[in-house]
């Protein structure tokens, strides 16, 4: 039986698939690029933490969080879909998402996504921002090390975001329904 040829799309994928990075590495497939990152350093680990936290004890609805979870997010163009690990990811407990989850699961049922800027800021500042809208992820909230800032993207339009609002560390930020509360953010300072 004849077989359809691999496109260039499946072979990058597969490559991906492939991939074995070093302890602590971790590779993601952002728009069509294969990205590998060293282990955060530890003022990233504090921001993430010091997030995860307010998001557990303060949000309206009871939130699941997870670290390390590869997300598959529709691509633009005649890209694969991008696998992306977001640093952050915040699911409604009662939809149990993370539970039986494969490694790279499907968005849908995510309700915000956290990235902290590192050596390749523009990843986060622009292409992990359009996975996010593509894939419909109602809020992304990003920290920005090099501005000393937090944004939060909503409104998921296509490409991008409708609206973003920020803010300078140290004052605080409205997350809307199902979180409701407000971030402070001088622990980031």
């Amino acid at each position: 039986m004849p077989h359809e040829p691999l496109t260039q799309a499946d072979i990058l994928l597969e490559g991906f698939l492939a991939l074995e990075t070093p302890e602590g590495f971790r590779a993601e497939l952002i728009e069509g690029e294969i990205v590998v990152t060293p282990p955060p350093d530890g003022d990233h680990e504090d921001y993430i933490s010091a997030i995860a936290k307010q998001v557990i004890r303060r949000s309206q609805a009871d939130m699941d969080f997870s670290g390390n979870k590869g997300l598959k997010l529709p691509s633009g163009g005649g890209c694969p879909k991008s696998h992306v690990i977001p640093d952050g990811t915040f699911a409604p407990t009662e939809l149990r998402l993370f539970r039986g989850a494969d490694p790279w699961m499907p968005c849908d049922g995510v309700e915000l996504v956290v990235e902290v800027t590192s050596t390749r800021a523009k990843v986060d500042r622009e292409d992990k921002r359009r996975c996010y809208a593509r894939g419909g992820i109602p809020l992304y909230l990003l920290v920005d090390r090099d501005e000393s800032s937090v944004t939060l993207f909503s409104e998921p339009e296509g490409e991008d975001y409708g609206k973003r609002c920020s803010v300078s560390f140290g004052k605080s930020l409205t997350l809307p329904e199902s979180f409701a509360f407000d971030l402070e953010t001088a622990a980031l300072t």
